[in-house]
């Protein structure tokens, strides 16, 4: 038998998605310990963060999640995990193949719907500071620390110290962060100033702008503006690195412009976004070309109102075609559409076997946090499959050898 160098399996591996490299591991020793290797998690990420190969849209129902392959639209595959508790789930970010999930503030968890493999994130209690009666918004993020090479998951809660006090000023809050590295929650204590804008108002956040968005090795939170409260919007930074807040700087032409503009923020092509939404008539694409400069920012396109939406409330670019002449767009968290940057026009996704209303988030196909089970246990569990087998033919063959023992009895009879 000819044995395949270990540099060519290697070369290979790296192209195969996530799902198949964790049946491989089955194939021997050699093949188990190379995949599971931290060096070879790292390349086949880097890979895929570089070839935009093996991408995967995450879909969020009513009450479950579903991935479905961007190059092949044609089977939704149900995702399983540990979290569910007979209501949805929210989720709250997506980096390197990683999701956060969350069912409550408390419970929490980072989750790789490739391997489905899971790390529960130890309960952190939310302490209910003296004179506040209730829990407001919490906002979330998950994102990947570069700097120190760590996984990293922040979460900002507000307090109300009067529960029917809408207008809502001079809020407590608690911010912690959890390290993935260390296992634990740290308490940021120091907030600047204009930072704490995020606190002492009680902002009424659309859904997903309580969900950090990640570029520039930072979280980004967009707070809009409240007529007889704040007369700005506002992106809050938290630098995952030195886990300090800080502002990002608005375009000027906007800074200066309408202040009546809605604004949401997303990543495209892992740069800073924002959405300028004009009256529901149309919406502005800004990206800043090179992170937290403000003369980078620059209109890279935009999209009008499409006529097969009663109201264009949200808009956000996901991901560029390979090609790059075509960005993908989520509509009103319930739509996705290709929109052709040359022609100006817009084509629905059409996903077979999908849920009829979702919100998406796209997930890279990678190995990190590991996989599942150890050789022993993947052998253990082929070899109780083959026993099984053996022993479903073998009773198979028995009642056929009684059938027909039965029935020469009957003719001799």
């Amino acid at each position: 038998m000819t044995t395949v160098p270990m540099d060519i399996v290697n070369d290979l591996f790296l192209r195969l998605p996530a799902k198949s490299l964790v049946r491989f591991r089955a194939l021997s020793k050699p093949c188990y310990h190379l995949i599971n290797s931290p060096d070879f998690i790292s390349s086949h990420l880097s890979r895929v963060l570089q070839t935009n190969d093996h991408l995967m849209i995450l879909l969020r129902g009513a009450l479950h999640l579903y991935t479905v392959d961007l190059d092949s639209l044609d089977t939704v595959s149900d995702v399983e995990h540990p979290m569910k508790r007979g209501g949805p789930t929210e989720v709250f970010g997506s980096c390197n193949g990683l999701i956060g999930l969350s069912n409550s503030p408390t419970d929490l968890a980072i989750f790789n719907p490739s391997t489905r493999q899971i790390h529960r994130l130890p309960p952190s209690p939310v302490d209910l500071p003296e004179g506040s009666s209730t829990r407001g918004y919490v906002f979330y993020g998950l994102g990947y620390d570069s700097v120190n090479d760590d996984y990293k998951v922040v979460r900002m809660v507000q307090f109300k110290r009067d529960p029917d006090d809408e207008l809502g000023c001079s809020f407590p809050y608690e911010v912690k962060v959890f390290s993935f590295k260390m296992n634990s929650w740290k308490r940021i204590e120091s907030v600047l100033p204009p930072i704490q804008l995020l606190f002492y108002f009680y902002y009424h956040l659309l859904y997903r702008r309580g969900y950090g968005v990640l570029a520039g090795n930072s979280l980004h939170w967009v707070l809009p503006r409240r007529p007889g409260l704040i007369a700005f919007n506002i992106i809050v930074r938290f630098d995952l690195a030195l886990e300090v807040f800080d502002i990002v700087r608005f375009p000027e032409p906007i800074a200066n412009g309408d202040v009546d503009i809605q604004m949401d923020i997303g990543v495209l092509d892992g740069c800073l976004c924002l959405m300028c939404n004009y009256d529901q008539r149309y919406v502005d694409v800004w990206m800043m070309k090179e992170y937290n400069v403000r003369g980078s920012w620059c209109k890279v396109f935009t999209v009008q109102k499409p006529k097969s939406v009663k109201m264009f409330a949200f808009m956000r670019p996901l991901v560029y075609s390979k090609d790059r002449d075509k960005v993908l767009l989520e509509i009103n968290n319930t739509k996705l559409v290709w929109f052709d940057l040359e022609t100006r026009k817009l084509s629905t996704l059409k996903i077979k076997d999908c849920p009829s209303s979702y919100s998406a988030e796209l997930v890279v196909s990678s190995l990190v946090l590991g996989c599942k089970g150890d050789l022993d246990n993947i052998k253990h569990r082929k070899e109780q499959r083959d026993k099984e087998a053996r022993e479903s033919k073998m009773l198979q063959n028995s009642k056929k050898r009684d059938d027909f023992l039965s029935k020469g009895f009957k003719l001799v009879l």
